[in-house]
């Protein structure tokens, strides 16, 4: 037996799959943005920690190449008077005046000293009877000496007068263009201490100026191991070598950090290369996106707990409906269904035939001689006999579509889809030998049982089914009970 038609519960269903489907879609879809601004906020860090970067380069730049072109205008100047004719027959103390008038002065420039052919020390800045000195195996001398149209060279970082430094020097000519000697100044490293010391940075990130050959000037963080160092097998050093400005991402070849390098002066004698941990870069990011999945993760644990909970509800809801609707389509006697539902299916199977052109059976059972039963036995062993006998039309109705009903009293109905008259008496017999064999504490209980089938066709309503097996009923009781008759009208009786 099975309740047929549309039910609340069923809706309830619905519902609660609807809202856990909505749920899940709100989730995704709040995750998705939540995950599309956090990728914008790390492209975003990347992109301000470029700016930053390229701003400090540029910055850096600027002043160190500043002071190496005013040191360098010093040397030039030295370089040009002494080719004047004249310097030679001045006084040392007017040709030290001429030749270091316009000389770049500053608390890290060393002074400037210009060293003869054979590299003996000839003039110093600094005094006007300089100690014996020679620069005849320095890198800055030799390399001037070697090189006719060489210009302005800085040398490795080197001890120069007591002091680290890098020492700017120029080549000295003739008139015939022969070697004269070297013109040469140094630039102390405190310079680029207080350059650098200046500035606030993350403990792993790094700024380097190199040679435009790659060799490494100077580092901050300081580290006495990379001074001198040729930087060249760094992808990112030969980038910045070979293109004026740029980025790049490398893994440093020093602490093995991978950073974003920055760099401004590629074509310039010194490069700067301004180098920020990716580690620092997404630091602020990693916070931020921590705290905003933490949040995510709240908000998904509400919205899951929540839906849970409205769905338990609206299952607990439907299973009382459903226990409701039972109750409401249920005989509390018999357990069969009762009048209400079994008229609801009817209309339902009744329709459900006309358009499929199929048989409808209906079965009418009355049990025989139940009100001197009844009175007999007293209601208690009555009602324990409808019991039996409700059970013994349960067996039959198996089918999806079938519908066993307390019709009233201790009548009875089932309802039998897509069965014509033989089948369905064949069942009507059986139900009447079920009862007959039962076995019942007081007294034998049997039944009569009306049939009639029909497929449904203009003209014919219900009511007629129900006349007709009432009818073939009533003809059962008068033939002397216990027994199944079929309807003996020809029109009911009619099966497709």
């Amino acid at each position: 037996m099975t309740v047929t038609g549309p039910s609340r519960p069923a809706r309830w269903r619905l519902s609660a799959k609807l809202l856990v489907a909505s749920t899940l879609i709100t989730i995704v879809g709040f995750s998705a943005v939540c995950v599309s601004v956090m990728v914008n906020m790390r492209h975003g860090e990347a992109e301000l920690a470029r700016q930053t970067s390229e701003n400090l380069a540029s910055s850096i730049d600027a002043d160190i190449s500043r002071n190496i072109e005013l040191f360098d205008l010093s040397l030039r100047a030295v370089v040009t008077n002494l080719l004047s004719p004249e310097i030679k027959s001045v006084s040392r103390e007017l040709r030290h005046l001429i030749l270091f008038d316009h000389a770049a002065t500053a608390q890290h420039f060393g002074a400037i000293q210009v060293f003869g052919p054979d590299g003996r020390l000839l003039i110093d800045a600094s005094t006007l009877d300089p100690a014996p000195a020679s620069a005849i195996d320095d890198e800055y001398f030799t390399i001037q000496r070697d090189n006719a149209n060489l210009g302005l060279f800085i040398s490795r970082p080197m001890m120069h007068r007591g002091a680290y430094s890098i020492v700017l020097s120029r080549r000295i000519v003739n008139a015939d263009g022969s070697f004269a000697g070297v013109a040469a100044g140094a630039i102390r490293f405190s310079y680029f201490h207080e350059l650098f010391g200046r500035l606030r940075m993350d403990p792993e990130d790094t700024i380097t100026v190199m040679r435009n050959d790659g060799i490494v000037i100077m580092r901050t963080p300081f580290d006495p191991a990379a001074i001198g160092r040729d930087a060249r097998a760094n992808p990112a050093t030969r980038r910045a070598l070979a293109e004026p400005n740029g980025i790049a991402t490398a893994v440093s070849g020093l602490d093995g950090i991978e950073r974003q390098f920055v760099w401004r002066g590629g074509d310039k004698p010194l490069v700067v290369v301004v180098g920020k941990s990716w580690n620092s870069i997404y630091a602020l990011w990693r916070t931020q996106a921590q705290r905003i999945a933490a949040v995510m993760a709240l908000l998904i644990g509400f919205a899951v707990a929540g839906t849970l909970f409205l769905g338990s509800e609206m299952s607990r809801r439907a299973r009382a409906e459903d226990s409701l609707e039972e109750l409401a389509i249920t005989d509390a006697l018999t357990g069969l269904r009762n009048r209400r539902k079994f008229d609801q299916a009817l209309e339902l199977e009744w329709r459900r035939a006309e358009r499929s052109g199929t048989p409808l059976a209906l079965l009418m059972i009355d049990a025989d001689d139940f009100k001197s039963y009844n009175d007999r036995f007293g209601h208690q062993a009555g009602d324990q006999a409808l019991f039996a006998l409700a059970g013994c039309i349960a067996v039959v109705a198996r089918r999806p579509g079938d519908c066993a009903a307390r019709y009233g009293g201790e009548e009875f109905a089932l309802l039998l889809p897509g069965l014509n008259a033989t089948a369905a008496l064949q069942i009507a017999e059986t139900i009447c030998r079920s009862v007959a064999a039962l076995n019942i504490e007081h007294a034998p209980l049997t039944v009569s049982v009306g049939v009639a089938a029909l497929t449904p066709f203009n003209g014919l309503a219900t009511t007629d089914l129900i006349a007709a097996a009432d009818k073939a009923l009533y003809a059962a009781k008068a033939n002397g009970r216990n027994q199944a008759r079929l309807a003996a009208n020809a029109q009911i009786a009619l099966v497709a």
